[in-house]
């Protein structure tokens, strides 16, 4: 359910993001008479026994994927462990080039997929492993081959890693009324529109498509968060993918809060995401 509200807060889709995504779907052939320009940012949640050719594309005749099918847009990943293993690695190449190449021997083509990856999984088969409310019945053997389906590789190229505790029936009954998606998308729409201020000399759009270079000029750190960052990356074991993926997440972070600098608070929050691997992938 949360996955599928995740559109609804994205920022506001582009006429060239628009664009681009309708070329997408009328190459795969499923746009619709009623909808022949798409308006909305897609959302697609293939399921687990999806083959990694309809996941990345291809074919005799080659289609573009469901990783291209979710650009500009989310692709749902629902009990990723249950995904097959070579099926998911293929992905490791697109989540880092946003783009596809499938060639054949009368032609290569490629196609882009810049989306948003979101999965869900159980920490183990029966999925109380490490829980407070119940105890695992699952075998020491059964939880590491069942967590050992996903990667290490993977694994670091998920910016944001969050457990999410059972909720408890007196917070099914709570009053308290939380912010809705409108109220969250203004103020992502907020954030979007200082990134596409801050980059419009650099020809990107977000935090997210920063290259090391960039992240020198805009994700520059005072002496606090300098290290802060540095005893995260010592005690957690951190790879350079990670330390800058904690930077962009940073950097968004003190986006939506409006602030120009990179704070103690943002890094600290940041990398708060990035320890769930370090529980169960030890």
């Amino acid at each position: 359910m949360m996955a599928r509200r995740i559109p609804s807060i994205l920022p506001d889709l582009s006429f060239e993001e628009a664009l681009e995504t309708t070329k997408i779907h009328s190459v795969a052939g499923i746009l619709s008479k009623e909808n022949p320009f798409i308006t909305t940012r897609p959302f697609r949640a293939p399921h687990h026994t999806i083959s990694s050719v309809s996941l990345v594309g291809g074919g005799r005749v080659p289609k573009p994927g469901e990783i291209s099918l979710a650009h500009n847009g989310v692709l749902f990943l629902d009990e990723l462990p249950e995904f097959h293993k070579n099926t998911l690695e293929v992905m490791r190449g697109p989540l880092e080039d946003k783009k596809v190449t499938i060639s054949r021997i009368t032609s290569t083509l490629t196609y882009p997929c810049n989306f948003m990856l979101v999965a869900s999984m159980n920490p183990c088969p029966c999925g109380f492993y490490g829980s407070k409310q119940k105890q695992c019945s699952c075998r020491p053997q059964a939880i590491h081959q069942y967590l050992s389906k996903i990667s290490g590789p993977l694994l670091d190229r998920i910016d944001i890693q969050i457990e999410v505790a059972p909720v408890e029936y007196q917070h099914l009954e709570k009053e308290k009324k939380e912010e809705t998606s409108k109220q969250i998308k203004e103020r992502v729409n907020r954030a979007r529109k200082l990134q596409l201020e801050r980059y419009k000399e650099e020809g990107i759009y977000s935090n997210s498509e920063l290259t090391p270079k960039l992240q020198e000029k805009y994700c520059a750190l005072g002496k606090m968060e300098s290290e802060l960052l540095k005893q995260a990356f010592d005690k957690l074991h951190l790879s350079a993918r990670a330390y800058g993926r904690i930077l962009k997440v940073a950097r968004t972070i003190a986006d939506l809060e409006n602030k120009e600098k990179i704070e103690v608070s943002h890094i600290a929050e940041a990398i708060q995401y990035r320890s769930l691997d370090k529980k169960y992938w030890k």
